[in-house]
């Protein structure tokens, strides 16, 4: 997920790199130069006062994530599913690294879902809290701001949920455990071609984010690769209010399906249009789609779309309903597809961890990068050589406003 302005992805990362070194610079202040060894020395200084040094016993993670902002869900949803992991794997014993179980400590801070934010909350996590990995963040363009400081620094991040392909290619420091929007928008394609059948799809896609723009491409090519047609791609900026215009373009184009591949924040109020313009095809979408607020303010106009997501909460599998029923019983909700994310990304972490018996960030992130065939709630996870994971895909259908499981698409 992403919200950066759509342009060549090369200069995307060049920018981003160049705007994370530069807040870092600005911060450094009156630094002590006497800081990690692992930082170069135009690292910053952390904004916060010093944390207590973690107790020999007590390792350090870092979550970064918008907990506040318009997309406060996906961040409030993977801070939970970080948290119950963590308290799971310290009622187990923790982690063993050489011989003796460390306890696991996580400390969250907020991006707001901002990429300027995300450079000063790595650099907090790494230089003052002293994290021995970083976990985070959802939006592709805000884990692309804050990964070039964890590669940096040489401290391991692993996102739960960013799609972009561009983000683990920031350096062998990052990796992830979803799988990226190439295959989310093959799983898209194929599921309109070849489940509902339908040949003509029109496209809505917010222009100005990376996200969008990715996910619109790849269900656009495998659409026509299938022997589909594409009869209408239109363009809007996220928060836009009214969809009216680009929708009554798409209306006497004759779509059997709708795409729409952007933030559930914007996708309930296109639904609503639409279907006060008449329009009665299906929607679908993306895993951006995913949260209890698409429901909440869709309503009825949501009803009998489909997003693509990374598990659905009433598979029947041993994993997925044990996860469900702790999740609820903490959290008083059912989880959604980022919590699951955030959950399998922490305990990656800690069998990576236990792998490496070590939390040297070389070591821990060779470890995370060669995880295979981990059983996560959200399907068995290998890291490839890109340190992407492979995984399969689900299908969910909004009944009575909640996803329902409807199909799977192997990778």
């Amino acid at each position: 997920m992403s919200t950066l302005a759509a342009r060549p992805l090369t200069s995307l990362i060049h920018r981003l790199t160049l705007t994370a070194g530069v807040a870092l610079t600005a911060l450094l202040g009156a630094c002590d130069n006497s800081s990690s060894s692992n930082a170069n020395k135009s690292a910053p200084a952390a904004t916060n006062a010093p944390a207590a040094k973690p107790a020999a016993s007590e390792i350090v993670i870092g979550h970064y994530g918008s907990l506040t902002g318009p997309e406060a869900t996906f961040g409030r949803s993977t801070d939970n599913g970080i948290k119950l992991a963590v308290e799971e794997i310290n009622a187990a014993g923790g982690v063993n690294i050489g011989g003796t179980s460390h306890t696991i400590k996580v400390i969250s801070e907020d991006t707001e879902g901002k990429p300027e934010k995300a450079g000063t909350v790595v650099t907090k996590l790494i230089t003052s809290d002293k994290v021995v990995c970083v976990l985070g963040e959802v939006a592709s363009s805000v884990t692309l701001a804050g990964a070039p400081v964890a590669q940096q620094f040489g401290v391991p991040m692993i996102t739960p949920s960013s799609t972009n392909p561009q983000v683990t290619a920031v350096g062998d420091m990052i990796s992830r455990v979803c799988f990226i929007d190439p295959f989310q928008g093959y799983a898209c394609a194929k599921f309109a071609f070849s489940d509902l059948k339908v040949k003509k799809a029109a496209i809505l896609f917010d222009q100005a984010a990376a996200y969008s723009v990715g996910l619109k491409d790849e269900f656009e090519k495998n659409f026509k690769q299938m022997g589909g047609e594409v009869v209408a791609v239109e363009a809007y900026t996220k928060g836009e209010s009214n969809f009216n215009p680009l929708l009554t373009k798409i209306r006497e184009k004759n779509a059997e399906i709708l795409f729409i591949p952007g933030y559930y924040t914007d996708v309930a109020n296109i639904a609503i249009q639409a279907r006060k313009l008449g329009m009665t095809m299906p929607l679908l979408g993306g895993d951006g789609w995913d949260s209890a607020d698409l429901a909440k303010n869709g309503g009825a106009a949501i009803e009998g779309s489909f997003y693509s997501n990374h598990y659905a909460a009433d598979q029947p599998t041993e994993e997925i309903q044990s996860f469900v029923k702790k999740y609820k019983e903490k959290f008083g909700e059912t989880p959604d597809g980022l919590a699951a994310l955030g959950y399998d990304a922490a305990r990656i972490f800690a069998d990576a961890a236990t792998r490496a018996g070590s939390t040297n960030g070389a070591k821990l992130a060779a470890a995370i990068t060669s995880t295979k065939g981990f059983k996560g709630v959200t399907g068995t996870i290998t890291i490839n050589e890109k340190r992407d994971a492979v995984k399969p895909a689900v299908i969910v259908e909004m009944k009575g406003g909640k996803p329902v499981f409807r199909a799977r698409v192997e990778p």
